[in-house]
């Protein structure tokens, strides 16, 4: 019999995955910083073997956000979700477009300017809503 990942499993480690990218670490850096071998996180990254609380908690500092990033999303893969109740597409973390965002974003090296971009990114998104734009 063939087992199946977790819904939830995948989405963590798809998560993971597109963290892992867009702050350009290979498999095998991650891997060193946690003390596995690549193929394990490669593993996590597929959702074949589900990771602990306290690897994903290593996990979240060594990619620097927090371990509610990881499941962000994740009751879009449960079942019985309605898509009618989402707010945003589900998938517009895995575009193409949001990780370049999320990539330039964080190569802008001054925080102060980091923020005034992401004040500027939700007047522009609050005019979109508002206005119909």
């Amino acid at each position: 019999m063939i087992k199946i990942p977790d819904p939830v499993d995948i989405h963590v480690g798809q998560r993971v995955r597109a963290r892992r990218k867009m702050l350009g670490l290979s498999q095998t850096q991650l891997g060193k910083e946690l003390g596995v071998t690549f193929q394990q996180v490669q593993k996590y990254e597929r959702g074949t073997n589900r990771i602990g609380s306290s690897r994903l908690f290593r996990i979240s500092t060594t990619l620097d956000v927090p371990v509610a990033y990881f499941f962000e999303g994740a009751e879009t893969k449960l079942p019985g979700y309605n898509e009618s109740m989402a707010a945003l597409d589900g998938d517009a973390y895995e575009r193409q477009e949001t990780q370049e965002l999320v990539e330039a974003y964080y190569r802008i090296a001054d925080p102060r300017i980091r923020k005034k971009v992401l004040g500027l990114a939700r007047l522009l998104s609050n005019g979109v809503d508002e206005y119909g734009m």
